[in-house]
């Protein structure tokens, strides 16, 4: 029910509004106020109206494309942050488990905030700065050069996603071009409820598909400028999924212990 809700709500939500708009054009049609004829001018404005939305649907379908990506490339980022820390030899066996907690710890806030559809960067930073410390004491303990090349590359990775998740989540693709698509869209169908239908119930027809679908493609560009919002009024989001598998793989392998006081230092000094 899931996956039918998220292949067919854009479509079901635009068929619903497109019937409203077929009730208005038969109370026009019923009024004989379908005064526009169909001619070449008219054809040309309805191609111009579908070649403008397929521009800005171009546009956010570039930025969707590479939030794809994301989720994987960060699991990815974090796993090895873990798995490095396991091949590292060092004395201090408590900083290897701190190392590791801090790992878990930056997981869990990251996932915290995808769940709530919010990117708050002031949590994210702390954390990851907690683990930057990490790897200067692990620096400072004499492990070798390119285990610490290797932890900085990982976690400037993570930093580096982080810092475009943000910038994906709390800004939209250009607002003038949004309203140009819906100046585009509102400007068809308004121009289609009075144009004179012939032969009249074909005609019925090829407007409510063509209303649905023009409002269906606003209705995806709006839900795919936010790609990674989380819940059952959002149909074109990437997956999750291996962030979610990814906690709880930590979950399991790093033990629970007391929270560390530097990440709580580290948020009180950014709030």
């Amino acid at each position: 029910m899931h996956i039918m809700r998220k292949k067919w709500g854009i479509v079901l939500k635009a068929l619903g509004i497109s019937g409203v708009l077929l009730v208005f054009r038969l109370i026009i049609d019923a009024l004989n106020l379908d005064v526009i004829t169909v001619n070449t001018v008219i054809s040309a404005f309805v191609g111009g109206a579908i070649f403008t939305i397929a521009i800005i649907f171009s546009g956010t379908l570039i930025d969707f494309k590479e939030s794809e990506k994301i989720p994987g490339d960060l699991a990815s980022a974090i796993r090895n942050l873990y798995h490095d820390s396991r091949v590292i030899q060092v004395g201090d066996i408590g900083l290897i488990k701190d190392f590791q907690s801090h790992i878990k710890a930056l997981m869990k806030v990251i996932n915290t905030n995808f769940r709530s559809n919010a990117w708050r960067q002031r949590e994210i930073t702390p954390a990851i700065d907690v683990i930057n410390d990490d790897i200067c004491r692990l620096a400072r303990k004499n492990v070798p050069p390119q285990f610490i090349v290797k932890l900085r590359t990982e976690i400037s990775a993570v930093d580096r996603l982080s810092n475009r998740i943000e910038v994906i989540m709390e800004t939209s693709f250009i607002p003038a071009a949004y309203a140009i698509s819906e100046l585009a869209t509102a400007a068809s169908i308004f121009v289609l409820l009075f144009i004179k239908l012939d032969p009249f119930y074909e005609g019925l027809v090829v407007f409510l598909v063509f209303a649905a679908v023009l409002i269906a493609l606003n209705l995806l560009i709006r839900d795919m400028d936010n790609p990674f919002e989380i819940g059952d009024d959002s149909h074109a989001d990437v997956d999750m999924e291996l962030l979610w598998k990814l906690e709880e793989y930590l979950k399991e392998k790093i033990p629970e212990k007391e929270p560390d006081p530097s990440i709580r230092e580290h948020t009180n000094m950014v709030m």
